[in-house]
């Protein structure tokens, strides 16, 4: 008898884990580019997830310099080996400084939210915007491409933060295009309280 209920208490447990884990799938804004990995703000997002009553395990799977080609060839493995309720999709930046059509980055950032559907997680978009390099009609219609896919396929879509950061110079290294380890702790607080919402609003 003790030991079956050891064995239910084990699965139970077991399961409460997988049940609670946010796969994070991104590029060098979230892999913690050019600075300790645990300065980056996905390690600090588990405590500040907590602060807003929320207990979940965080897996970080990001790699800078990684395209949405790059995390869709990737996908099926992190998929297996983690099992995660939720996916945040932070991708396309380094697509759309290479010039990328804006057809490719939605055509697999699409495969990519329906293969996790497949596997009974919920996706998580996060809005990207690249700069003007190209012209403000290529980057007006990179943009398009994340509420488009958030209609399309009615998944939630969070703000992009480097907006708010960005505008403070103090937070920024020195190529402009990457935060530093001063804004790590904000973002993560940023990310906890976008998550909070979007999570809230699933269960309704």
């Amino acid at each position: 008898m003790i030991k079956l209920v050891s064995l239910l208490l084990s699965l139970l447990i077991s399961f409460t884990a997988q049940s609670n884990t946010l796969l994070i799938i991104g590029d060098s804004l979230s892999a913690g580019y050019n600075m300790p990995v645990e300065e980056s703000w996905p390690v600090f997002l588990p405590k500040k997830l907590q602060q807003q009553g929320l207990e979940i395990t965080v897996v970080n799977a990001s790699i800078s310099g990684d395209t949405s080609g790059n995390a869709l060839a990737r996908l099926p493995g992190l998929l297996s080996k983690h099992q995660p309720d939720y996916v945040l999709l932070e991708l396309g930046a380094n697509d759309g400084l290479r010039g990328f059509s804006p057809n490719i980055v939605t055509n697999n950032l699409s495969v990519m939210i329906d293969n996790i559907k497949s596997q009974n997680a919920q996706p998580i978009l996060m809005q990207i915007q690249v700069p003007t390099n190209y012209g403000k009609r290529y980057s007006n219609a990179f943009a398009d491409i994340y509420p488009a896919l958030s209609k399309e396929k009615d998944i939630p879509l969070m703000p992009f933060y480097l907006e708010q950061v960005i505008v403070k110079p103090e937070w920024m290294q020195s190529d402009g295009l990457h935060p530093n380890a001063k804004a790590q702790q904000w973002i993560a607080e940023f990310i906890a309280k976008e998550l909070k919402k979007i999570l809230t609003d699933l269960k309704q």
